[in-house]
């Protein structure tokens, strides 16, 4: 197992448990005490989680999260797979609003049809659909420093006065009870305002933030077209999205 998987593999296990000790993570990921140990070091040093005495915990409490870079070694290939299904669901000449985040950047950087209008709501998605001739528009507003999204009232404003064919979002967690969940509230409004103006909504939800809650409501899990996720489903929740009349694609 390469570094890189390793780190993620620590990264998934504390997704699903608040902390984690060095022996499990040397019996889950074979790897040496000491590797562990190292690898437990640099994801400290990356502000993705916190050593312990024997572990680690959790840092991405529902109020907190954890810096774009770091994020963008989670569930790498998933994402890609989510982003490229989601590519091929869009139409020539459709209007789309794009979500900030990993998974959308991902998309961005599928995205090669210059018949679209796309409204990237983060600068990294609008520098590379610029670069590959896709035509933009680029919402006002405030600038996140890490995410380098768009938010604030002169963002959300400037989405009330467009209307688009599909909106594809991105979450910090999602589940059939508690529906699409942000870790701020300025963030969950401007992803609320492009589910609203939306015809269909695309929501991109990886494994490591399935079943999850985050502290800013975005949506009910009725306001969604699609979910494409990594994550299987189960009898149950295949049984509530039939209820929901809720497509689920698995890549």
């Amino acid at each position: 197992m390469g570094t890189l998987e390793r780190r993620e593999g620590i990264l998934r296990l504390l997704e699903t448990a608040e902390n984690v000790s060095v022996a499990e993570l040397v019996d889950r990921l074979g790897a040496s005490e000491a590797t562990v140990r190292r690898d437990l070091v640099q994801l400290d040093k990356e502000g993705v989680l916190r050593r312990t005495h024997g572990g680690a915990r959790r840092l991405s409490l529902r109020g907190v999260t954890t810096p774009f870079a770091a994020r963008t070694s989670v569930n790498p290939e998933a994402k890609r797979r989510i982003a490229a299904a989601a590519v091929a669901m869009l139409a020539p000449s459709e209007s789309v609003v794009l979500d900030g985040g990993t998974t959308c950047l991902e998309v961005a950087r599928h995205l090669q049809d210059p018949s679209l209008r796309v409204v990237p709501l983060s600068l990294r998605a609008a520098t590379v659909l610029g670069d590959a001739g896709v035509p933009i528009t680029v919402c006002g507003g405030d600038i996140r420093p890490d995410e380098l999204s768009a938010t604030g009232a002169q963002a959300l404003n400037s989405i009330t006065t467009m209307r688009f064919d599909t909106a594809v979002i991105s979450c910090c967690g999602f589940s059939f009870p508690e529906g699409v969940t942000s870790y701020d509230a300025e963030d969950a409004a401007i992803k609320t305002a492009a589910i609203r103006y939306s015809g269909r909504v695309v929501l991109l939800c990886d494994e490591t933030k399935w079943g999850r809650t985050t502290f800013g409501w975005v949506a009910d899990a009725d306001a969604l077209t699609t979910v494409i996720t990594d994550h299987v489903l189960s009898p149950h929740e295949q049984a509530r999205a039939a209820e929901l009349g809720l497509e689920v694609i698995t890549v």
